[in-house]
């Protein structure tokens, strides 16, 4: 039987995004799922994101829009995403489309032997410094949380709604991504991962490589490292399947 699907857009000026997006995710959703629906996260965009968001719901049943007062961040984003889904199967990515959501498709039959699909980008071309940033970041979530997958924060991860509801996540910013992960690794679920074609942004503007919130990461990643050592100390981490 074909499950029921959520799929969230976290959103911060995708003006010219949205649409497309809602639209890619109309498209896909009715073939795979029997029943899905669309959640939009505007996290107190300054454009006309919400306005927009608040016309496709009010357009049609299957999309929700869920406003943040004020700018809070990828994490808090991500996080009302996630509490706002009611589906047994919940994908998240980005409002720019960072890849084809036919993808999908290929990621839910590998659901019976895993509990998340992830994708990792196998064509993205990047600056000298990004990339080091890229890899050193990498190679610090793998040694620190045993996280030992190829690409901890592309926009696209499908959950079970099993871990969905046990992650406990606290992030604000864009430490999201790994600490998501960390949590899968620490409840013992199993992760598959599948290649993926990256699409390039084609419209608006990415905020996630300003320095506050590179700072912000870290920050967030030495909190949560205090967490999991305590949480281990008191038996409640466990290796990944």
């Amino acid at each position: 039987m074909k499950p029921t699907i959520s799929i969230f857009f976290p959103m911060y000026n995708e003006e010219e995004n949205i649409r497309a997006s809602v639209e890619a995710a109309h498209q896909v959703l009715p073939e795979i799922s029997r029943e899905y629906e669309i959640i939009i996260v505007n996290d107190a965009s300054e454009d006309r994101t919400g306005q927009i968001a608040d016309e496709l719901a009010a357009a049609d049943a299957r999309v929700k829009a869920v406003h943040h007062a004020k700018n809070r961040g990828l994490g808090a984003a991500i996080r009302s995403g996630l509490g706002a889904s009611r589906c047994e199967v919940v994908v998240y990515t980005d409002g720019d489309l960072p890849c084809d959501l036919g993808y999908i498709k290929e990621a839910l039959p590998l659901l019976g032997q895993a509990d998340v699909v992830i994708g990792y980008r196998t064509t993205r071309r990047e600056n000298l410094l990004r990339g080091i940033y890229t890899s050193a970041y990498n190679f610090l979530i793998r040694a620190l949380f045993r996280i030992r997958v190829r690409d901890v924060n592309f926009a696209f991860k499908v959950f079970t709604r099993p871990v969905v509801e046990a992650m406990d996540l606290r992030s604000e910013g864009s430490f999201i991504d790994a600490e998501m992960l960390a949590e899968v690794v620490r409840h013992g679920f199993r992760i598959e991962q599948i290649p993926i074609i990256y699409t390039p942004r084609v419209a608006g503007v990415s905020t996630l490589a300003k320095p506050r919130i590179i700072l912000r990461i870290f920050g967030e990643m030495f909190r949560y490292w205090r967490r999991e050592r305590r949480l281990s100390r008191k038996g409640g981490s466990h290796e990944s399947r």
